[in-house]
């Protein structure tokens, strides 16, 4: 008789962890502020068409995946939507709504999507809420994020309250068994329930859901709510399980989440003593047994889909337009290139690379993803642990230290460094110490005055940067990559000389950049600067982890220049001259400034040559400077090398610059095809030439990694801009830091992710208008439907329109659209504009 309970609890328990585990992968992992990643915050729905998922979401927990009929009404005002594009989506797509497109559109004008849509799924929190009086929804939020924030600090708190050794769900459990805060607030009896609860989280989760009597039917809609009402933790939760999942480790941690989320929900239906939350409980379930009800909400979203998608077409069509016309607008670049110049594909790389082709025809870039196929893991000088210099798809490869040759001098910067730290940490110790910090103001304050005049004026900057803390500038100068076989604690050190060769094979290849190099190769790298921002590494490089392409791009350079390293490869066909250079370089996106890391290489007889590509490339920077100021809000008068360089070290600016905002294009074709347009930095380029890729394995990479690392960048601002207070993170001015991981708005609440609002909006109009990408490929159709039939999950973002696919013939124009299930319609060519 034992073993047969036993069985029936391990069966329930498996079946209870199925089902909270598939409600679990439809929350995307967020990355914490020092490794920010842009990522689809859609992702665990992208089984689903696009809008299926926007229906679920708008039911589940009210959530906009558009912006409001005015914005799009405004849009056909000013004929950037044709009443032709609303047509055209009309009778594809909603053939119901096709009899008549004027008397759509005059619904739409006496339509007012202004009121706040009422709330379909309702929890206990909410049900409680809507009988006392109280926010309890609010308040489980801050509990459970207060005790979230401690648990996943990351060296921000001076003192620990919980043991991060224990599971999630044991340490909540002690945590609240003896929180007084419930029971404050009026929750009588809580510690003593949360004591009850087993100690087992299914077990516990299985108990809760019998005490609150969710119907089968409505399970996975309510728990997806109670998800989505913290989801800013469960978001960076499930970064965690995405993490242990992709180097082989189990423990689905977001499971013991939700399973806190049901607890607590089971504790404030037991503990709030009122009879009339528990009736109206009771008919909550019964609704649930109902779910999903999506008939209220059909009629009024999808007109709202419509004009989502008419000004998706309109704003595709201009692309195409502009495509058509760049072989009449292309000048051909010089027949012997001084410098191949190659550039994240960034859509702000686009800026800077049109404006240096723009001074100087001799020099040819070319757009690749910003890591150069070098995935590595870069410990700098005096630290400890490195950092996964690669796209969050993939695993990092070998582990790469940054010193400095001269082995007494690097010993004595390494100390330095680490003094300073050290130093650093024992001050900040102290100022907020609880009782140092009363004194440290009156006698100390008038020590700052001067520092806080010229910070605030722009003249110092308020911090150090962080790659130059403890360093000085001569000995920055002299830092190198190592790649020879070293130890480093518990890490191997190095590249041994057969991956370096495979690792540049696979670069060059990848690049269609294998023949016909230039006397200079430049790899330029990007990162960003600015001070007093959470965000910062949000404006670095996304294929770099979050990080810097600072080191990829100097690891890249040590390979390429190898003589060894070129003999192999001359074996492989790729024939590299003695006399091309391969040049480190890392370009600033908030300054638009290229630095040069690896010039010593140069021979006295180059100098000349080399320093006249330097001139071309601060040429462009002038001119990407001047371009970028037209979208900031600064007085036209002032000097724009100076207002754009003032916004990097001002630490009152909430806009340093724009980021990626107004991302809606991905062109993979040869440089050819869109030099000498103006796509004004909205396109990601990567350079591609598909004669050369001769088995497509190169298409297929690109397809699955690039591709789908664009639809996320795309998505995270569409997601932000559309519905921000769930997807974004809110106002900049109001951010806190929590455990070092992410920041709250205000000093309580949710962890907030996603973009500020001030990174979509400039306080009078968007900077970034919600538009799905459009690749644009030139390649065979069938060597795409190949790739899309070997990867569902490439095959989801075109099938179900998270994306649009679009194909590009041999001369250049956009000539087919993928419309699913593996087939194309014919493009008709808009006319060139």
């Amino acid at each position: 008789m034992e073993d047969n309970v036993a069985e029936l609890q391990k069966h329930t328990s498996t079946a209870l962890f199925n089902a909270l585990n598939v409600v679990c992968k439809k929350i995307a992992p967020a990355w914490s502020l020092q490794h920010f990643v842009a990522v689809n915050p859609y992702m665990g729905l992208t089984e689903l068409k696009f809008t299926d998922a926007a229906k679920d979401l708008a039911v589940a927990a009210g959530i906009q995946m558009t912006l409001p009929v005015s914005f799009y009404l405004k849009k056909l005002e000013e004929q950037q939507i044709t009443i032709n594009d609303v047509a055209i989506v009309l009778s594809k797509k909603y053939p119901n709504e096709k009899s008549d497109v004027n008397v759509f559109l005059n619904k739409l004008r006496d339509f007012d999507d202004t009121e706040k849509q009422s709330d379909i799924i309702l929890t206990v929190a909410d049900t409680a809420c809507k009988a006392t009086g109280k926010d309890w929804g609010r308040f489980v939020t801050t509990r459970v994020a207060a005790w979230a924030a401690t648990y996943f600090d990351q060296g921000q708190a001076i003192w620990a309250t919980t043991n991060p050794d224990e599971s999630i769900y044991t340490s909540w459990k002690k945590e609240a068994a003896w929180d007084f805060n419930p029971e404050i607030m009026g929750l009588a009896g809580f510690r003593a329930f949360v004591k009850s609860l087993p100690d087992n989280p299914l077990q516990a989760a299985q108990f809760a859901l019998g005490s609150l009597g969710i119907p089968e039917e409505g399970l996975s809609i309510y728990l997806h709510r109670l998800l989505l009402r913290v989801g800013g933790w469960a978001a960076y939760i499930a970064r965690v399980d995405f993490d242990n999942k992709l180097y082989g480790n189990g423990d689905e941690k977001l499971v013991e989440l939700l399973a806190i989320l049901i607890c607590w929900e089971a504790c404030l239906l037991n503990t709030i003593k009122d009879t009339e939350i528990q009736l109206q409980w009771r008919d909550v379930c019964a609704n649930l047994a109902l779910a999903p009800i999506k008939g209220e909400l059909d009629s009024s979203l999808t007109r709202k889909l419509i004009l989502q998608e008419a000004f998706d077409l309109a704003m595709q069509n201009k692309l195409i337009a502009r495509l058509q016309s760049s072989q009449q607008a292309a000048r051909p670049y010089a027949i012997a290139p001084k410098a191949h110049a190659i550039f994240c594909i960034d859509v702000r790389s686009e800026v800077f690379r049109r404006n240096m082709e723009l001074v100087d025809n001799a020099i040819e870039t070319l757009g690749f993803a910003g890591f150069f196929a070098f995935p590595i893991k870069y410990i700098p000088l005096g630290q400890q642990e490195g950092q996964a210099q690669c796209p969050v798809l993939l695993k990092t490869g070998p582990v790469i230290a940054e010193e400095i040759p001269e082995n007494k001098l690097h010993k004595q910067a390494v100390t330095k460094r680490i003094l300073t730290h050290q130093v650093n940490q024992l001050w900040k110790s102290f100022k907020s110490g609880a009782v140092s910090c009363f004194s440290f103001v009156s006698p100390m304050g008038l020590f700052y005055l001067p520092k806080l005049f010229t910070d605030s004026f722009g003249i110092t900057r308020p911090v150090p940067h962080p790659d130059s803390t403890g360093l000085t500038a001569a000995n920055s100068a002299k830092t190198r990559v190592s790649l020879s076989y070293a130890r480093h604690g518990k890490d191997t050190l190095g590249i041994p000389l057969d991956q370096q060769v495979e690792m540049a094979k696979n670069a060059l290849t990848a690049m269609s950049l294998t023949s016909n190099f230039a006397p200079f190769v430049l790899i330029v790298g990007h990162g960003s600067t600015s001070v007093n921002n959470p965000h910062a590494t949000g404006l670095d490089c996304g294929a770099c982890g979050g990080h810097t392409g600072e080191a990829n791009a100097k690891v890249a350079a040590e390979i390429l220049n190898d003589e060894l390293v070129r003999k192999q490869l001359n074996k492989s066909g790729i024939y590299i001259p003695e006399n091309t250079m391969f040049m480190a370089c890392l370009h600033d996106t908030t300054t638009d400034k290229v630095t040069v890391y690896n010039e010593y290489i140069l021979p006295a007889d180059r100098v000349a040559e080399w320093k006249d590509v330097k001139i071309s490339l601060e040429l462009a920077g002038k001119a990407s400077r001047a371009e970028r100021l037209l979208r900031m809000a600064v007085d036209p008068n002032q000097d724009a090398d100076d207002a754009i360089m003032a916004r990097s070290k001002d630490w009152s600016q909430i806009r340093p610059e724009w980021g990626l905002a107004g991302c809606s294009a991905f062109v993979v074709a040869p440089r050819s095809r869109t030099k000498g347009i103006n796509l004004g930095g909205k396109s990601f380029l990567h350079s591609y030439e598909w004669e050369k890729d001769h088995d497509f394995k190169v298409l297929e990479l690109i397809m699955t990694a690039p591709m789908v690392v664009t639809s996320w960048i795309n998505l995270q601002y569409y997601a932000s801009t559309t519905d921000n207070k769930t997807f974004g993170s809110g106002n900049k001015a109001l951010h806190n830091i929590t455990a070092g991981v992410g920041v709250v708005e205000g000093s309580s609440g949710d962890l907030r992710i996603g973009l500020p609002w001030q990174s979509v909006h400039d306080g009078a109009q968007y900077q970034h208008e919600p538009l799905r990408l459009s690749v644009v490929i030139e390649a065979p159709l069938k060597a795409m439907n190949d790739v899309l039939k070997k990867h569902a999950s490439v095959r989801n973002l075109c099938d179900n329109n998270w994306i649009y696919l679009l194909a590009m013939d041999t001369e250049g124009k956009v000539s087919h659209r993928y419309t699913g299930n593996y087939t194309w319609e014919i493009v008709n060519q808009p006319e060139a504009c």
